[in-house]
């Protein structure tokens, strides 16, 4: 059977010239400290300056396949200054929860941290004592750091009953990909939980991803 490829919703946009130019640009914002529905917005065409605080920093789409038929990019990992993952690629997916790690990877982040499994969820879940001295966890993309401060690496605790957890703790949004290193299409997947925090833009017409900060990047709203 021959492969049909189906235009995305930008694709079309840009095809019949609704639109100047193939981009998204994507905010999300992240929970705040009661449940409430997630704003965000969608600039179609376009970015929104008035939601993001720093110029946009871009990568261009990874040529490693299979990573490069999705939004695929280079990266690195350090916690603090410890180094997680190095050279490796990921792909970043809204319609991804959580961040996901190969299994070294995943391993050293929660050596790093302390952190124990936690039966219930199947997440990392850590102490209070352990979240003081928890470090950013920094993706490394084209020579600029983008930062997940330790509030960024934690689950909404507001929403802790919606995974099967227990009020009040602490639980991290970092989970294992499943694969080892160089083993699987990719090795991160920067997701939604990632995107709450960086203005992100995918630009088809130059084959390319970015980032910028917002005001809630280091906002302490889980």
């Amino acid at each position: 059977m021959p492969t049909v490829a189906i235009p995305t919703v930008t694709n079309r946009l840009a095809g019949s010239g609704t639109i100047v130019a193939n981009i998204l640009g994507v905010f999300f914002k992240p929970y705040g400290g009661s449940e409430e529905a997630t704003a965000g917005q969608l600039t179609f065409g376009g970015t929104d300056p008035a939601l993001h605080t720093t110029g946009i920093t871009y990568a261009f789409v990874t040529n490693r396949a299979p990573a490069s038929n999705y939004w695929g990019i280079d990266q690195s990992i350090t916690y603090g200054g410890a180094p997680i993952l190095a050279n490796a690629v990921g792909i970043v997916d809204s319609g991804h929860n959580l961040i996901a790690l190969a299994t070294e990877a995943f391993q050293l982040y929660q050596a790093a941290t302390g952190a124990q499994r936690d039966p219930m969820t199947g997440l990392l879940v850590i102490t209070v004592n352990q979240y003081i001295v928890m470090q950013n966890l920094n993706f490394h993309i084209d020579g600029v750091t983008f930062a997940l401060t330790p509030n960024a690496q934690i689950w909404p605790r507001v929403l802790n009953y919606r995974i099967g957890g227990q009020y009040g703790s602490m639980y991290l949004v970092v989970r294992d990909i499943g694969t080892q290193v160089g083993q699987g299409d990719y090795d991160i997947i920067n997701g939604y939980v990632f995107m709450q925090r960086f203005y992100t833009v995918f630009d088809t017409a130059n084959s390319r991803v970015g980032f910028a900060q917002t005001q809630f990047t280091a906002a302490n709203t889980n």
